[in-house]
Formats: C-alpha cells, structure tokens, sequence
C-alpha cells in the first residue's frame, strides 16, 4: 500500500482540488459545491480542506470539511471527498479523510458527519446519526446519514442538521 503524504490546502491547490473533483465524479457538480464552500466565511475553516499527494508531489485526493449546524450548535460536514481514479482504492482518500479529522480534533471540533456509504465510512468510527439523536433536513437511508464525535467526553447536540447554503439544501 502507498504511503500517502497529507497537509492542508494552499490557494496554489484550487485549481487541482477542482480537478480532483471533476476527474472523480460524473458532474462538475462536487468540485462547484468546494468552490461555493470556500467562498462563504460562516461554512469554510481554514485547515479542514485537506489533499493527498503522491511521491512527486502530485495533488491525488481531497477532503473537506466544513461548518453545518445541529439545532444551532456546532459541528462539522465531511463532503465532498475525491480522488483521481488512478489513485482510487489505494488509500489517497482515507489518508484525506483521515488528516481531516485528526485537524478537527485538534481544532477542538468535536461532531462531524458525513451522508455517505455505510461500507466504508464506519472504518473511520462514523455510526448512523440517528444514534445520537441527529437526523437530516431530508429523507435519506438510516444507515448512509452517520456521525462521529470526535472526543467522547463532550456532550453532542441533537436535532436536524443545518447545511451550508451552498449545498442546496
């Protein structure tokens, strides 16, 4: 397995971030929701856009993480995360995911969530929202809207999850 080299982005990484993002999904529509994200003061952190990149320093996956509310307090969405396909299913991504979140913690953030898959996501402690009283301003699958605390010792917040603008919804 490659040994994945991670660190914040810098404003020389936008346009390869966004290419991360048009390369890995079927739309533009991934790396538009980054671009409308770090335009917008009340959702973006500094730090919490983290890429991957290979040996000869070659931008290869993104992670982002940015503010949403949960009844009004503070946590964080994981969305969106991409890797080039060439260096899909070697580790690039999680590497992402992973830095990400060890930011956070750091950060002193303590929920984030993620709408994604329920086979890969848990590998990272995330469980179904629904389990700390959470859920989504719209249908979605128990098991694909999850959440993590990040320090279990603080109190999470429950209730609906306010979204950025810039997700639509």
């Amino acid at each position: 397995m490659t040994i994945w080299t991670t660190r914040p982005e810098t404003t020389n990484d936008i346009t390869a971030i966004r290419d991360i993002n048009l390369a890995a999904f079927p739309t533009s529509g991934e790396a538009d929701l980054v671009d409308a994200l770090r335009a917008d003061p009340k959702a973006w952190i500094d730090g919490l856009s983290m890429v991957t990149e290979g040996s000869d320093g070659t931008l290869v996956g993104h992670a982002l993480l940015t503010r949403c509310l949960v009844d009004g307090a503070p946590a964080l969405a994981l969305a969106p995360c991409a890797v080039r396909p060439s260096a899909q299913r070697t580790g690039a991504g999680s590497a992402a995911i992973r830095a990400a979140l060890d930011s956070a913690r750091s950060m002193g953030e303590n929920l984030v969530l993620v709408l994604g898959h329920s086979d890969y996501y848990p590998r990272f402690g995330f469980t179904p929202a629904s389990g700390f009283g959470i859920r989504a301003p719209f249908e979605v699958p128990d098991e694909a809207m999850m959440a993590m605390a990040l320090d279990d010792t603080r109190p999470v917040p429950t209730g609906t999850i306010q979204y950025p603008a810039a997700f639509g919804v």
